[in-house]
């Protein structure tokens, strides 16, 4: 398995962008088809039913729902871990584990903003210290949950942790400390070890802001 210090090597960078939505993205109007490149097909998420979702798991499930969120984002990290790399090994004729940090992040930035998820960011000012900050922009899913009073993205959370535990053959956690729900510029996640990340969910329970909490975890130690 690609380890996170074989991420951070920068070396040779890609020639073509993929996952570009120009020529990703196909769709039949007619049949009211949307597939990708490969043929593989695509869903495409209305405004209102993701809100539907939302309310939804709160009326039925209460304070679970950050749970049920969570768990279906770990099952969509894991397959869209799997596509992810049948994608680049079919185009780019290399697996992941044989691409240098700027490949990967072009890749994978491209590929979250071409699916609708927004502007998809690293922050590796904390790798030494054992976190990767990833900051996402004007998601769809913070921005139908402004009546919560936590940080929301509980899927994308989930997407995260079951992606980069596979990614790396480790299990990693993930936790988000500002929402775009509540006012932040962006959301921001914490990935690292599930034991070192345990008090954060207080920490942000608490008010803490992100910088706070980096502080805290940077003291801890490894």
């Amino acid at each position: 398995m690609i380890s996170i210090a074989n991420l951070l090597e920068d070396n040779e960078k890609l020639s073509g962008n993929y996952f570009a939505w120009d020529v990703y993205v196909k769709g039949d109007l007619e049949l009211g088809l949307l597939e990708n490149r490969r043929g593989d097909r695509l869903l495409a998420l209305p405004d209102t039913l993701i809100e539907a979702i939302y309310s939804g798991l709160e009326k039925e499930t209460g304070s679970a729902t950050r749970l049920v969120l969570f768990n279906c984002g770990k099952w969509w990290g894991k397959n869209l871990y799997v596509r992810f790399c049948e994608e680049i090994q079919d185009y780019y004729n290399k697996s992941i584990a044989e691409m240098d940090m700027i490949s990967f992040v072009q890749c994978l930035q491209q590929f979250w903003k071409t699916h609708g998820w927004g502007l998809f960011e690293f922050d590796q000012n904390y790798y030494q210290k054992g976190f990767l900050v990833f900051k996402i922009t004007n998601s769809s899913f913070a921005k139908k949950t402004e009546n919560w009073s936590g940080p929301a993205c509980f899927l994308e959370a989930g997407i995260l942790t079951s992606y980069f535990s596979q990614l790396t053959g480790r299990e990693l956690a993930c936790v988000q400390t500002t929402c775009e729900s509540l006012g932040a510029d962006c959301n921001r996640f914490i990935l690292g070890l599930p034991d070192r990340l345990e008090p954060v969910e207080g920490w942000v329970t608490e008010g803490l802001d992100h910088e706070t909490i980096m502080h805290r975890l940077s003291e801890t130690k490894n």
